[in-house]
């Protein structure tokens, strides 16, 4: 891709299958019901200067590393999410090495400390990228995020506009505004996603409590099990774990929108007109973009869906298109 194509939102070259073209299908089928590729990963627990950790999941060593791939996971997701998982295989087999951080809690062991995660937490990214650079200073590598680590992500972009981490990054279906999106989810049929996520994220903080003292957020598991929406548990527990003065002072502050035009990084951002989880309003405006991001809108595709192929055998359009967007980054390093 050349510089020419950066700096403005185009029109991807995604199309659904006549049997895939609601957004909710899109968003759905590949979790429940696509088959997984195989993948052996490897755990690592990451110390954090804080006295907390995050777990990292590496894709099996390659013979010869041509570049090595950095993953951000969506809300409550993990390596063993699907879009994760896949991702990881198709790029292990490429022969690329590749990483997945969890954000703190969200990998096999609940973290030690009050401090969770959000949308625009960039911190622990920030770390475990100065350590890979000590590690591999010589190895190409690119970042991916997926949802709300694809918001990190590009926050993380926008703060570091002078980072030399990543030659490259990629954002599938970003939230872009996160008090909107919080709108969005609260409606109709997709609810049923809030209340999916909503009940996972209750849930580990309610194990969470019985281990940790809450006391100075004022909560019990009366309160906890009485929120009805993303924005009530970011008004109580999300803005004030994290420094924030409410649920609006969080979503104004972390909403990559606000840092995407500051971006000096080639950057792909892969996104849905149909996102269930949004409406079409949160998409940037062209504006609102450097001239190093490239926004590749479809008209469906649901929520980190992007799914072809047929019912039997689903295919995941992101695949290639990944592949192809990071292939010229990583080559000539043999």
């Amino acid at each position: 891709m050349s510089s020419a194509e950066y700096g403005q939102i185009v029109e991807s070259g995604f199309r659904p299958p006549w049997w895939a073209k609601n957004r909710h299908v899109q968003t759905i089928w590949p979790r429940w019901l696509q088959k997984r590729r195989r993948i052996a990963l490897n755990w690592e627990a990451l110390e954090l200067p804080d006295g907390d950790f995050v777990e990292l999941a590496w894709t099996p060593e390659q013979k010869h590393q041509h570049g090595l791939v950095v993953c951000f996971h969506g809300l409550e997701g993990s390596a063993r999410s699907h879009y994760a998982n896949d991702m990881l295989a198709v790029l292990h087999e490429q022969g690329w090495r590749a990483v997945m951080m969890h954000f703190r809690g969200c990998g096999n062991q609940p973290n030690r400390t009050l401090r969770a995660y959000h949308s625009g937490d960039t911190e622990d990214a920030r770390f475990l990228l100065d350590t890979l650079q000590q590690r591999f200073p010589l190895l190409p590598k690119v970042g991916m995020g997926f949802s709300l680590g694809a918001n990190m992500l590009l926050k993380l972009l926008g703060e570091r506009v002078s980072q030399s981490w990543f030659r490259a990054a990629i954002a599938i279906s970003p939230p872009f505004r996160l008090a909107d999106c919080a709108h969005s989810i609260n409606q109709g049929f997709s609810r049923l996603y809030q209340r999916y996520l909503l009940g996972s994220m209750c849930k580990r903080l309610l194990d969470k409590m019985q281990r940790l003292d809450f006391s100075q957020l004022g909560l019990d598991a009366g309160k906890v099990n009485s929120f009805k929406s993303f924005r009530d548990f970011d008004q109580h527990v999300t803005a004030p774990l994290h420094g924030f003065a409410c649920a609006d002072d969080y979503y104004q502050q972390c909403s990559a929108v606000s840092y995407m035009d500051k971006i000096n990084t080639p950057t792909l951002v892969l996104h849905a007109l149909d996102d269930p989880f949004m409406s079409p309003q949160v998409v940037p405006k062209t504006n609102e973009i450097s001239p190093y991001v490239r926004l590749e809108l479809s008209r469906q595709g649901g929520h980190v869906g992007f799914m072809q192929g047929t019912p039997w055998r689903p295919l995941i359009w992101t695949h290639n298109r990944v592949v192809e967007f990071i292939r010229p980054h990583f080559q000539g390093n043999k």
